[in-house]
């Protein structure tokens, strides 16, 4: 009997311990949520691939390509096979579509935008909102390329999701903050990043402060 297949266009958001031949992904797609899929290795590559790993991103374009091996973050349109009735995918074709190769730029950058996707790679996403899901997960991967200040991409990145997941947080989580970081919070949340440049220290504690509250009061599993 043949495989199931399975044609979709999604953004790599974990990459796990490879087995055997296999390199082994979690996707985000909009039409189907989160997906756990195995690409075959290249047969030159080494054994020792890390877990999500803030490594650099491929240096050679593969833009177009049938067999395009799919780093971190990338946007793809892929082809996948279920020899088991949809308990595990195999990829048989990808093309790359777009790659945010700024994120590598810095161990920071990419430790945030590790941190974001890891958290959302553990969190399904209700049908209803993965279109805005992936417009927002796109546009964190764009903000943390080019952006200086990658630890307020995460904060506002998280609000965001929480917030489209439908948790009241301008109506509990913000009044409930401490005072002198009640103003803060509403201007880095709605305030482009470029105009923004609060001390590493207090996003750090807003953000504590943040996954606290999803923690306590919500469903989502920030870590």
């Amino acid at each position: 009997m043949p495989g199931l297949l399975l044609k979709t266009q999604g953004i790599v958001l974990v990459k796990r311990l490879p087995r055997e031949k296999f390199q082994g992904l979690t996707v985000f797609s909009a039409e189907h949520g989160q997906l756990d899929l195995w690409q075959r290795l290249p047969k030159n590559a080494g054994s020792g691939a890390a877990q999500n790993s803030p490594r650099r991103a491929a240096k050679t374009s593969i833009k177009g390509s049938s067999l395009a091996p799919l780093d971190l973050f990338d946007e793809a349109e892929f082809l996948a096979e279920s020899p088991n009735q949809g308990q595990s995918w195999f990829i048989k074709e990808s093309r790359l579509l777009h790659r945010e190769s700024g994120i590598a730029r810095s161990y920071d950058t990419l430790r945030h935008a590790c941190e974001f996707t890891a958290m959302l790679a553990r969190n399904p996403v209700p049908e209803e909102v993965r279109a805005g899901t992936m417009r927002l997960l796109r546009q964190a991967l764009s903000s943390f390329a080019t952006s200086g200040r990658p630890d307020i991409v995460h904060l506002k990145a998280l609000y965001c999701f929480a917030r489209d997941e439908g948790y009241p947080l301008r109506q509990h989580w913000l009044p409930a903050l401490p005072a002198e970081l009640r103003a803060l919070a509403g201007e880095l949340i709605h305030q482009p990043i470029a105009t923004q440049s609060p001390p590493t220290d207090t996003v750090a504690t807003l953000h504590a402060h943040l996954c606290d509250y999803l923690r306590t009061h919500t469903e989502i599993l920030v870590d």
